[in-house]
């Protein structure tokens, strides 16, 4: 099979790569060393995606608690339940529990059997971003590219975690390497297997898999080797494609009986495209979520430029908290952006090598736009989708300059700029963090500087010194990143909001009840009634008293009883907490916001609190031992409210407990009357009693106390005998008040 190419030259300097039927195989052109290359870059990012792996724990619990029911139940499996016995689904569709949930069922429930699915992921990510940009650029371009991705701070974060964005970042790249090989020559085969990537995409995390959507259709529709009525059938073959992939569970799901299948969470009256459109779509961009955290509908500001997800603007992700997660190359990707679309503005409208540019360009501009200004729940982590477009357009954009460094004074120029832009930067971010490796900045300044220089005069330098510094610029570029992911990967993470690297000045982090990974100041303005904004909410607002956070989570944590962390631990005794441990802050109204080591990124916050929505529970050896005792004859061994607090009693036991209210406590499921029918039933053993409050639990809708969540602990209280095991406060249901 041969492949034909319009083999008009960007430059004198490079004519278009010649391509192969098998990226994967090296071509003609390729070195040597291309491949051994290729093997222990992808060796050096499974050793960093695997080290220390377990000592996360669960990681995210939420997700983790469903993939112990998936490896149960294959109901459970199917619908992405929380528990085996299907009461409610987590809040996303089930895709991403699939990979955890099929290795929970064949190695057992483990930290490493829930968190090797994602690492692999990860590698398999760098491999196939390598392979889409050595096809055009080069082996050198694809390794650089590679190479970005694997020592992203964020990529490095989640392909080391449980939430979806795993799995979509694989999806999101090997649909763009799909669009690429379709550019080629017009097969429809490929552009095919690009929709079905992304109604793959949409079966992990909604519409977010449809966000690049635009720029990749639109690129093909002008750019692709073919006439343009064909280009538009198969553009729509593509489209049904994607809907197949991604309908048909939708299809089941709406379809099957409502009283036959589990509760959709996150959604307020058990439908999934709600959840689709609403909570997981729109409400993202506008930021009305009902049943969100803080009970939907934008906070202060939400929508025009600050509310409680943060600051929204061109700057949002130049900002404290994003910055370091991931703009180490944001301004080196848009330069080398610029020019490569001017260096390629002359060739034919089927060049391979502009429409790679537009592609990857297009997908990191939407990206982009979209995390910039949405209003809605927006978290740091969510920037790893950003990562394999920057590192893609990285490698593509230095080596077309480089090749081109003959041809005029424009392109080591621009290389020049790229790297001193890049090496201040650096020192910028690196300056957020002043006191963790205060000599790293100076160096990284330094070198790129001298980077730069030496660039400008790469023409008139022997081939060994121009090599030279263009090593120099390449690993002064990388240092920050570098020394920022092995801080993430020596830092165990866990609870819903993590983050990546040290601790900052002036990080936003996320609402002040412990995540935000840490950041001083990690409140949000105005909170709801009782929830501290840390120093940096209460000055704008919050409500509550500041926290005394441990290290790195001063100002950010929730009122009331209990010590402040410790070296890392919290005594949260107050309230029926039980203390942190490993460097987590303690339980239920612990003050201040989350211990961490080394300010790490780990949130804070054990049971109840908001701590127990966004982290989940420590369960003694005795309360242990109370769920598992006479489990078998019960659907639930308890219910508890919210997902997370669930969660953890059932990872704990493996045994189902029923998350009331779903993730936020705010889902109307199940409904007082259900949930008495249950207890009349002899299906659920205990009622696990929480800090979250009892109004539709913290994420319910303004916090209101005829929440069903509220309902049902009401009912509870008043109905049934209190006992405590081993610091946990139970109801047994099977025991009523005299």
């Amino acid at each position: 099979m041969t492949t034909s190419y319009d083999q008009r030259q960007i430059g004198p300097a490079m004519p278009p790569p010649e391509a192969t039927p098998d990226a994967a195989t090296p071509r003609t052109d390729d070195p040597r060393w291309a491949r051994p290359a290729l093997w222990a870059l992808l060796a050096v990012t499974a050793v960093l995606y695997l080290w220390s792996l377990g000592a996360s724990g669960y990681a995210n619990q939420f997700y983790s608690a469903a993939a112990q029911a998936g490896g149960e139940s294959w109901k459970a499996f199917f619908f992405g339940s929380s528990d085996a016995a299907n009461s409610i689904t987590v809040d996303k569709p089930p895709a991403a529990l699939w990979p955890m949930a099929l290795s929970v069922r064949l190695f057992g429930l483990s930290s490493w059997a829930i968190l090797v699915p994602e690492a692999l992921m990860g590698v398999a990510t760098v491999g196939v971003l390598y392979a889409a940009v050595r096809r055009r650029s080069g082996a050198v371009a694809g390794l650089i590219a590679g190479a970005v991705l694997a020592v992203t701070p964020v990529a490095a974060l989640m392909f080391r975690f449980n939430n979806p964005d795993a799995l979509l970042c694989l999806l999101m790249v090997t649909a763009v390497w799909c669009v690429l090989r379709a550019l080629e020559d017009a097969r429809t085969k490929w552009l095919v297997l690009a929709g079905v990537c992304f109604g793959l995409g949409f079966l992990t995390k909604t519409l977010q898999a449809w966000l690049i959507l635009p720029p990749l259709a639109l690129v093909y529709l002008v750019c692709a080797p073919t006439g343009l009525g064909r280009r538009i059938r198969q553009l729509l073959l593509a489209g049904a494609a994607m809907v197949a992939a991604g309908g048909w569970w939708v299809a089941i799901v709406e379809l099957w009986p409502a009283s036959s299948r589990p509760y959709i969470g996150g959604s307020q009256h058990n439908s999934f495209l709600e959840l689709t459109f609403g909570y997981n779509g729109l409400g993202r961009i506008n930021g009305n979520e009902t049943g969100s955290v803080g009970g939907g509908g934008r906070g202060p500001g939400g929508g025009g430029g600050g509310g409680m997800w943060g600051e929204t603007g061109i700057g949002r992700l130049f900002g404290s908290d994003m910055g370091g997660q991931i703009a180490w190359l944001l301004p080196a990707a848009f330069i080398l952006l610029v020019a490569g679309v001017w260096l390629t503005r002359r060739a034919a409208r089927t060049d391979v090598w502009r429409s790679a540019f537009l592609v990857w360009g297009g997908a990191l501009l939407m990206t982009f736009a979209i995390f910039s200004f949405m209003s809605g729940i927006f978290h740091q982590y969510y920037n790893v989708a950003l990562a394999p477009y920057i590192a893609a357009i990285v490698g593509m954009g230095a080596v077309l300059l480089w090749e081109r460094r003959s041809a005029g004074a424009l392109a080591p120029a621009v290389l020049a700029v790229t790297v001193a832009v890049t090496a201040v930067w650096s020192y910028v971010l690196l300056g957020r963090s002043a006191d963790w490796y205060p000599w790293l900045r100076w160096l990284v300044l330094a070198g790129g500087l001298v980077a730069a220089v030496g660039l400008l005069w790469a023409t008139r330098l022997g081939r060994g010194a121009a090599l030279g510094v263009a090593g120099l610029g390449l690993a002064v570029a990388l240092a920050g990143p570098v020394a920022y992911t092995l801080q993430t990967v020596d830092t165990p993470h866990n609870g819903s909001i993590v983050t990546a690297g040290p601790a900052v000045s002036g990080g936003r982090g996320g609402p002040g009840f412990g995540p935000g990974g840490g950041r001083p100041g990690g409140g949000f303005p105005g909170g709801p009634p009782g929830m501290a904004g840390g120093q940096q909410g209460q000055n704008q607002g919050g409500q509550g008293q500041p926290g005394q956070g441990g290290q790195g989570g001063q100002n950010g944590g929730m009122p009331g009883g209990g010590t402040p962390p410790q070296n890392g631990n919290g005594n949260g005794k107050a309230n029926g907490g039980t203390p942190g441990a490993n460097g987590q802050q303690g339980g239920p109204g612990a003050q201040g916001g989350p211990g961490m080591q080394r300010g790490g990124g780990k949130t804070g916050g054990r049971d109840g609190g908001m701590g127990g929505l966004l982290n989940g529970s420590q369960v003694s050896a005795k309360a242990k031992a109370a769920l598992v005792k006479d489990a078998d004859g019960y659907t639930w061994a308890a219910a508890a409210i919210g997902s997370q607090n669930a969660a953890g009693y059932q990872l704990a036991t493996e045994e189902p407990v029923m998350a009331i209210g779903g993730f936020n406590g705010s889902d109307p499921s199940p409904t007082l009357a259900r949930f008495k029918e249950y207890v009349k039933q002899g299906k659920i053993h205990y009622f696990i009693a929480s800090g979250t409050g009892r109004g539709g639990g913290p994420g319910g809708p303004g916090g209101r106390s005829s929440g069903t969540s509220s309902q049902i602990t009401s009912w509870v209280e008043s109905t049934f005998k209190k006992v405590t095991v081993g610091g946990s406060t139970f109801y047994d249901l099977t025991s009523p008040r005299t």
